[in-house]
């Protein structure tokens, strides 16, 4: 035991401050946890790649420094917001934290479900770590401040964006090339314009006719709100359309009273979207954001919108992807002057997404959540994290050696959302989102399946939407 204790610290005097950094750090969780040794904090979240690394690493390690154990529940998606809404809602306490979408957190706030994380801490000094810096993170945090206080309400645990990706081994083939050129007389390369994007998923769907390889990935599924989320989100955002195509300050959905929902660059979006469904998968009219990447990873789609957090899984994991080291990423194809306007800040042309980890006031373990929150807010843990999950939350992160050798086998995804997350928005600040998506969403699947046209769809969510909003109050 001697020599191991010298051992250490000749070790320490090696290593300088680093050594005796770490040590402190570890004998500060030991300390501040010590009141809630043995207490169980129970959590909820969404089956993604994030979540189940808090699952399978951070919650053990933390449960590891601290004697405190993690119950780490990662389910589907809707069971997520389901479980977690009608626990909050009947104070029963089932759950110490849960994951907060950036979409929802607005009805969160409002519903004042949440623990002020900025408060607590400043309440309880013991607890508060010298390694949580609010600061430490990307402007995504500001999505979980609360908007009068400024005050701290979620942890960001992940965020991505929704990029374009595509087959590099495909698009850079001579053969392909060439044939592309024969039949379109334009050259192969990714799409800018959604004539292009169209054009390659004609050319690929006809080309792939025989090999299980289609033009295009659609995330359509005619039962889920994935659909409603890839058109208003990620679709009618590069048409120009944004804010779901609701203005902020009337509450107006239709074109006739200000809004933009069943404008005419919003019907162009859907028409345009539907008819792509031409040359994609069959699965995608059951497709989420799940399959989407299933499809992706399989080989069997030329190009496609796909959430980011599964990139890093696709373009490097050979257990789960057939595609890997094949994989390209760009920014989505946009209509004429969407970009000039997301570039001076007056637009979006994609989404931003992510997520935070939030506690409930129906917490049972409120002290003991505030510390596993701030363990997976170190920068330290970050890294491996996004290595896993192609999420990043903290500016340090994207400048690790493992981050940029890992850009480079991802074709720069990485530095796409550093260098272009600017570009895309997260979902518009409305604490009626659940309403609105409820009823403009059935309107989006009849479009889908061809019941409706996408024209008369719109016409019908907008007048929906309209009359929802007036309902719940916000609209005179």
């Amino acid at each position: 035991m001697n020599s191991f204790i010298k051992a250490v610290g000749v070790g320490c005097l090696s290593l300088g401050l680093w050594c005796s950094t770490a040590l402190a750090q570890d004998s500060w969780w030991k300390t501040a946890a010590q009141p809630y040794q043995g207490a169980t904090i129970r959590g909820i979240s969404e089956s993604t790649p994030a979540s189940k690394y808090v699952e399978q690493v951070l919650g053990p390690k933390f449960t590891q420094e601290t004697g405190i154990k993690v119950e780490f529940e990662a389910t589907s998606w809707d069971q997520m917001y389901d479980k977690a809404i009608k626990d909050m809602e009947a104070n029963t306490g089932i759950y110490d934290f849960v994951y907060i979408e950036q979409d929802i957190v607005y009805t969160y706030l409002a519903r004042n479900f949440l623990v002020d994380i900025t408060k607590s801490l400043a309440d309880n000094a013991k607890i508060a770590s010298p390694d949580f810096k609010p600061e430490n993170f990307t402007t995504f945090l500001n999505y979980f401040k609360d908007p009068k206080s400024g005050d701290v309400m979620g942890v960001p645990m992940e965020a991505f964006i929704k990029p374009y990706l595509y087959r590099k081994d495909l698009f850079d083939d001579p053969a392909i090339q060439k044939a592309y050129k024969d039949k379109t007389g334009a050259d192969l390369k990714p799409a800018t314009t959604h004539e292009e994007y169209t054009r390659i998923a004609k050319f690929f769907a006809e080309y792939g006719a025989d090999k299980e390889l289609w033009g295009t990935t659609v995330q359509a599924s005619s039962s889920h709100p994935a659909a409603f989320y890839e058109f208003f989100e990620s679709v009618a955002p590069t048409f120009g359309v944004y804010n779901w195509g609701i203005d902020g300050k009337t509450f107006a959905a239709t074109e006739a009273h200000g809004g933009q929902m069943n404008s005419a660059a919003a019907k162009k979006a859907l028409n345009y979207w539907v008819d792509l469904l031409k040359y994609a998968p069959p699965e995608s009219t059951s497709s989420t954001w799940d399959e989407v990447a299933g499809t992706f990873a399989a080989g069997r789609a030329a190009q496609g919108l796909v959430y980011g957090e599964n990139a890093a899984w696709i373009a490097t994991d050979e257990s789960k992807s057939t595609v890997v080291g094949k994989v390209g990423v760009a920014l989505p194809p946009v209509e004429a002057g969407v970009m000039e306007a997301a570039k001076a800040g007056k637009g979006y042309i994609g989404y931003y997404d992510g997520g935070a980890f939030g506690i409930p006031h129906s917490s049972k373990n409120k002290d003991a959540s505030l510390l596993f929150l701030q363990y997976i807010g170190q920068t330290s843990v970050q890294t491996d994290w996004a290595l896993a999950g192609s999420r990043i939350v903290m500016n340090s992160t994207y400048d690790d050696p493992k981050i940029v050798e890992q850009d480079k086998k991802v074709s720069g995804y990485y530095t796409l959302m550093r260098d272009d997350g600017k570009l895309f928005a997260g979902a518009p600040p409305f604490p009626f989102h659940a309403q609105v998506l409820q009823v403009v969403a059935p309107f989006i699947y009849k479009a889908i399946v061809g019941e409706i046209k996408p024209d008369d769809a719109l016409d019908q969510a907008a007048t929906a939407a309209e009359a929802e909003l007036v309902k719940l109050g916000y609209r005179k």
